[in-house]
């Protein structure tokens, strides 16, 4: 498929991803059943590897026979699932450099978010929303310097509105203008806020690694205050799942479980490596970045494995995805499995 750590949307029977080969981004879509290819868009794009192995970083959005992808370097596509024909593009530069910046960047990484009328995108540091049919700006909150997270929904008592985690700090906006709710300051080491936030029953949940660590806050007031804050999970790239009110993720390189309400650790399992995690069916669906699979029971009390499996080579930091009992996972290096989970 290409170099790169899109990830895999699967829908309708086909699953949507991107990667890059000789400087040129290619869309893909492939047959979930057998992995062929149906059709393909492609478009010149610098792979831009830097202490990784560079290409696409952002997963594709489906919506309805519409599909959203994003290139690291700011490419915007909206195409026709059935064929892959252009339906409307747009272009964001990438953000400016200020003395205060660290001068590396690794391209835009935030998945779109679809909403009924929206496409929410991790553009600047407080992002901006387009209409999804057109591609026209309906707000945006200006430049500025985004984290590699994606943009997430939340829903505080009437208020609706887009939560992102930017370079330096996570930013509230209200859903229908993009106005600025509320800032809390989150800065990490090369400004690498990768993992996405996490909000549930009116609580926001962030945690990020490079030593930084994570926090509880409440929003039932308005204005984010902060329950506890500790360093006990640190994940560098991946986002945890909420599960039974504690929190399964990476403390950088060990599976860790906490407690949502108190931060505290419940386990760590000190042999594993960096990677992913989704949550199905009270299972926890680990890939690690070795390319080992693990499936273990999301128990609170104690780390319970239930099978492993080598399933790729190379570096594995895409989260894998599942839909029908079928597991798709991919490689940085292109290479993409579908496994049979039932």
């Amino acid at each position: 498929m290409g170099k790169g750590y899109s990830s895999l949307a699967v829908a309708a029977g086909r699953v949507y991803t991107m990667g890059n080969s000789n400087n040129v981004d290619t869309i893909l879509c492939l047959d979930a059943g057998s992995g062929q290819v149906i059709w393909k868009h492609s478009y010149d794009c610098p792979l831009d590897p830097l202490s990784y192995e560079g290409g696409p970083s952002s997963t594709p959005a489906v919506d309805h026979h519409r599909l959203y992808t994003l290139s690291k370097s700011g490419h915007l596509f909206c195409l026709d699932t059935e064929n892959g024909s252009v339906i409307w593009t747009r272009k964001f530069e990438a953000p400016p450099a200020t003395p205060a910046d660290y001068k590396v960047w690794w391209g835009f990484a935030g998945s779109p978010l679809v909403t009924s009328n929206h496409l929410v995108l991790a553009i600047g540091a407080a992002g901006l929303a387009l209409d999804k049919q057109t591609g026209k700006t309906i707000w945006d909150n200006g430049p500025g310097r985004p984290g590699y997270s994606s943009p997430l929904p939340f829903q505080i008592g009437d208020q609706s509105g887009y939560l992102f985690l930017s370079g330096h700090e996570l930013v509230g906006t209200d859903a229908p203008t993009g106005k600025v709710l509320w800032k809390i300051p989150w800065r990490t080491t090369w400004d690498q806020n990768a993992p996405d936030a996490i909000v549930a029953d009116g609580k926001l949940f962030v945690a990020t690694g490079h030593g930084v660590g994570c926090a509880l806050f409440d929003l039932a007031s308005g204005s984010p205050t902060q329950l506890w804050r500790n360093k006990n999970l640190r994940p560098e790239l991946s986002t945890g799942v909420l599960w039974q009110n504690h929190i399964f993720g990476f403390d950088q390189k060990r599976l860790t479980c906490i407690d949502l309400k108190t931060g505290e650790k419940k386990w760590t399992v000190e042999d594993t490596s960096q990677g992913s995690l989704i949550l199905a069916d009270s299972k926890l669906i680990v890939l690690q970045e070795t390319g080992e699979l693990l499936v273990a029971q999301a128990n609170p009390e104690a780390y319970q494995p239930l099978a492993k499996a080598k399933i790729l080579e190379g570096r594995c930091w895409s989260t894998p995805t599942l839909a029908a009992g079928h597991l798709y996972a991919r490689s940085a290096l292109g290479d993409l499995v579908c496994l049979d989970l039932n």
